[in-house]
Formats: C-alpha cells, structure tokens, sequence
C-alpha cells in the first residue's frame, strides 16, 4: 500500500498564520521534512504537535528523497513544510514531489501563506499579471541579465530580496527597469513589519537592510 505526501503551507512570521487543517495534517503525519528542525520545532510546539521530524534540505535533498520515498512505498503519511510559507517556492521539495508523481504516490497541497501572495495583496500593483523570480543571482554578471530578462515581462514583477547587499540591488533594478512603481515589504506579518511605497528611487533611501524582503515592481 502506498502512502501519500502532503505539502503544508506554514507561516511565514506570525505563528498564529495557520489553518487549522495544517495543524490536522502535521499531528496526524508518520514524519515531517523540514528544512531546519529547530524551527519546525518551534512551531509544532506552539500547536501540541509531537509528530517526529526529519532534515530536509538543498544539501542533503537528493539522499532524503530517496528514504521518503522508501517510506512512502511503505505506506506512511509524510508532510513536508519550509521554513516559511509555501514549500517549493525558492525552497527544496521539487524532486521528491517529482518523484512521487512518477510513481503513483499522492502528492495533496494544503495551501496557506506565500510571502509572494501576500507581499501582492498589499502592494497596490497590478495582480490581474504577475511574474516571480525568486532571489537575484549572486554573480553581477548573470544578476544583470537576470534582470534584463525580468524587465521583458509585461506586467508586475516579484522579487526575494535578501537584506545583504539590499540598496545595492534596488539600484540595479532602477538601472535596468527604471524609475517605476514598486513597494518592499520587509519582515511581513512580524513585530517589525514594513511596507515601503512608492519610486523604486525614493525607496532605495528608505529600505533598512535588515529582515526578509519581498520586492514588488509595478508595470510600465
């Protein structure tokens, strides 16, 4: 008998940022993967959760993929979460949720945050059309055409945005897009959650470089 994968939406700050059918699905799971244990920890404990839990992440992925699925192939009921938000957005989980595809495994979303959505719902941009590009390279070279590449689509662009190096990288959008429309949403839904509105120019002087980002640049 095969088992079946649940991936769980999980908060992306605020804790309280769950539903209840998550909650359902971890406490009754065989096994959690998680990127960092620590973390899920934290959150299982706020909910009674006591579900055991196991590393899942880019590192390791490929090795872990391979025990899931044995355990899967056994019958047991696995969910896996990221350290914030939706699994598999700029998180690991694609191969293994590939691989239970090609073997028949149920895969079963049980949706909730994504710091994408939410940094969109806010943002007072066009939605109707949206692009993600998930976090710039590193290398300026290929951050460079990167960002030729996402100033073609025409419509509303998003952004990961890491607070390293976060005034650089807003000047380069600016050069490449131009003086357009954007907000950065900095440590949504925590205690110091911001939201900067306005010219990609007026907030380069504004951002503070700290906490997790999410960049919103409007359309022309």
């Amino acid at each position: 008998m095969k088992g079946k994968l649940y991936v769980v939406a999980t908060p992306i700050g605020n804790l309280q940022d769950i539903t209840f059918r998550a909650v359902e699905v971890l406490r009754g799971s065989d096994l959690i993967l998680c990127e960092d244990t620590r973390r899920a920890r934290k959150l299982l404990n706020r909910y009674g959760i006591d579900t055991p839990l196991l590393s899942f992440y880019e590192g390791n992925e490929e090795r872990r993929t391979e025990e899931a699925l044995q355990l899967l192939s056994e019958g047991k009921v696995l969910s896996l979460i990221s350290d914030a938000g939706t699994p598999l957005v700029s998180d690991p989980g694609y191969r293994l949720v590939r691989a239970c595809r090609e073997r028949g495994i149920p895969v079963l979303p049980v949706p909730g945050p994504s710091a994408v959505i939410a940094a969109l719902s806010v943002s007072g941009l066009g939605t109707d059309r949206f692009a993600f590009f998930g976090f710039p390279p590193k290398r300026p070279g290929r951050r460079r055409r990167w960002l030729e590449e996402a100033v073609r689509f025409n419509g509303t662009v998003v952004f990961y945005v890491s607070p390293h190096n976060v005034k650089r990288f807003l000047a380069e959008v600016l050069e490449v897009f131009g003086d357009r429309e954007a907000c950065l949403c900095r440590e949504m839904t925590k205690v110091h959650e911001e939201y900067i509105f306005g010219r990609l120019s007026e907030i380069v002087g504004k951002v503070k470089e700290k906490g997790e980002m999410v960049l919103v640049v409007g359309k022309v």
